[in-house]
């Protein structure tokens, strides 16, 4: 398989490659999120990815829902030092496949890596003309760029990363809010309005619907 790591830590980032390649693997490796974006984007032959979360330039679940947004199908395995509950509870709803807290075992991460390239995912069918930045939680077009707070990006990239999804308020909630968090139906379709308002400043090519009793798609 092409495996490809995105983690800032130098010494984490070799032995992950070295270990992967002894196992037959190819590696492509990224530092920080921004490089992530510019090698594993959708005309990239990644087959899976493995994603550190603390980046030094951005939050490596925001970068996945980027990917997801510009049609990245490949699985994506969490590795973070965080390993609470409600931070796995977030890698999951930011689309990730599996979860890894450091330290980790190197024989077990590799067949976790396996496993997820056996069962891979469909490509997806996604936005044309709409890429996100979550290092600076913006989102632009051919027509401008716009900047939104870190609660509108996710729920834009939540939505955006589901095409031809009906995706539910719950989800986008999980998303965009910390685990638990009690968040009403008027503060869900606020923020919406201000992505919507956003979206539109700049000649969006696509737009939010709302799915009346579910939740939101694109269209």
């Amino acid at each position: 398989m092409l495996v490809g790591i995105c983690e800032d830590d130098a010494s984490i980032r070799n032995l992950l490659g070295q270990a992967l390649r002894f196992a037959g693997h190819e590696v492509v490796t990224a530092h920080d999120g921004a490089e992530a974006l510019r090698l594993f984007g959708a005309d990239s032959s990644i087959e899976v990815l493995v994603m550190d979360i603390g980046l030094p330039d951005s939050d490596g679940r925001d970068v996945l829902q980027a990917l997801r947004s510009a049609g990245q199908p490949a699985p994506v395995l969490f590795l973070t030092a965080l390993g609470a509950v409600h931070e796995r509870l977030a890698g999951f709803s930011a689309g990730g496949d599996d979860y890894v807290a450091k330290p980790f075992d190197v024989k077990e991460l590799i067949a976790r890596v396996e496993a997820l390239g056996r069962r891979g995912r469909g490509a997806l069918n996604t936005p044309d003309g709409l890429e996100l930045d979550p290092a600076g939680h913006a989102v632009r077009t051919a027509h401008g760029e716009v900047l939104l707070t870190p609660t509108e990006f996710r729920m834009l990239a939540a939505i955006t990363s589901r095409p031809g999804e009906v995706v539910r308020r719950r989800t986008v909630v999980a998303a965009a809010w910390p685990d638990g968090a009690i968040v009403s139906e008027n503060t869900i379709d606020s923020f919406m309005r201000r992505v919507r308002a956003k979206l539109e400043s700049i000649d969006s090519p696509v737009s939010i619907e709302t799915v009346r009793g579910v939740g939101f798609r694109i269209r």
